[in-house]
């Protein structure tokens, strides 16, 4: 069984031979070879050159026997391709070049040929698919409308991101009318992912948290199942959403394949609520990998025993790997993953 089968048995609940493992943000600042590509070019740059997005995918894959890569982009390229530039600060973070707080501005987002704009996605995922052959899965990814609108409404700085929530309960139609356009764009953004080679598609909900539980699967996720059905019928989805498993439930509603966990949820407990057919993804707290590889091993450990049984587990971290990993941590996560399933045959 290849990586990929193996990842993409996982997802849907066939048998695995071992438990697939891949990491959020597998590329960054934690790596020597990244940093030094970073002194040459700017993380925009990096983003829209496929050349260039096609080396920092793969050099993770270089290091640790992956089982998936994920394509080197951001999600703040839907907005950039609707008309709204992004930048990151020197000082850290990210900045809108300005905001959308009028009926104007949402008006003037062009949602068509998104497609076109973001070809050089398209293009990085081609020759990612090129360079991996049929042996190991590739993820394509974006980020879920409601997360897409926080940056684009409040400008990028985090504040609860109240600018949102206001015109939600203050201009329900003109708050429509942006969540319309940003899941136009995203949901042929994704099926252009699709069609250049991606196995499975993540979409990242950073911001669910801040929406009131009564209200979130307004505000959020009837858009998320949107954006999902306008894919091929049964192509694998995995949802992220960051703070809200108590939320399980309404979030397998959206038709995603797979839920990803963060690290504060215990993964013994989630096996024992997913909706059935579901698999689960998560969710080693990513701090861990910038100290002692000992305590990964244990804590890796624990969380594959409090899943042993549990057929549809994909290892991962429970957030974006931090710059401070260490690369001997990595590794360390990634070969007790490995020897755990080998050890015990059932994952």
């Amino acid at each position: 069984m290849t990586k990929r089968e193996r990842f993409l048995n996982a997802l849907h609940g066939r048998p695995v031979d071992q438990t697939p493992v891949w990491i959020m943000r597998q590329a960054g600042r934690y790596l020597p070879e990244y940093r030094e590509l970073k002194l040459r070019h700017s993380f925009v740059e990096l983003v829209r050159t496929p050349d260039l997005a096609t080396e920092v995918t793969l050099m993770p894959l270089r290091r640790f026997p992956l089982d998936a890569a994920i394509v080197f982009s951001d999600i703040l390229v839907i907005p950039e391709a609707l008309g709204q530039p992004y930048r990151f600060k020197d000082t850290g973070g990210i900045e809108m070049a300005f905001k959308i707080d009028s009926a104007d501005k949402v008006a003037r987002l062009n949602a068509k040929d998104v497609v076109e704009r973001l070809a050089y996605v398209g293009d990085a995922l081609r020759q990612v698919r090129y360079e991996l052959g049929s042996g190991t899965a590739l993820l394509g990814f974006g980020g879920s409308p409601w997360t897409l609108a926080a940056y684009m409404v409040d400008g990028g700085h985090y504040n609860q991101f109240a600018g949102l929530r206001n015109l939600y309960y203050g201009d329900r139609d003109l708050f429509r009318s942006l969540m319309s356009k940003i899941s136009e764009a995203l949901s042929e953004y994704l099926k252009m992912q699709v069609d250049a080679g991606a196995d499975a598609i993540q979409i990242f909900e950073s911001w669910g948290s801040v929406c009131p539980g009564a209200d979130y699967v307004d505000m959020s996720l009837k858009w998320i199942k949107q954006v999902i059905g306008a894919l091929p019928s049964d192509f694998p989805v995995i949802l992220y959403s960051k703070g809200m498993a108590h939320h399980m439930r309404d979030l397998a509603d959206t038709g995603a394949r797979a839920l990803s966990l963060d690290w504060t949820v215990d993964m013994r407990a989630a096996v024992q609520c997913v909706p059935s057919g579901l698999a689960l993804q998560g969710n080693l707290d990513p701090i861990f990998l910038n100290g002692d590889s000992a305590v990964v091993r244990r804590e890796a450990t624990r969380i594959l025993n409090s899943v042993n049984g549990f057929k549809r587990h994909i290892f991962n971290l429970g957030h974006g790997i931090l710059p401070e990993a260490r690369i001997d941590s990595v590794e360390a996560l990634v070969e007790t993953v490995q020897n755990h399933r080998h050890a015990t045959g059932n994952p």
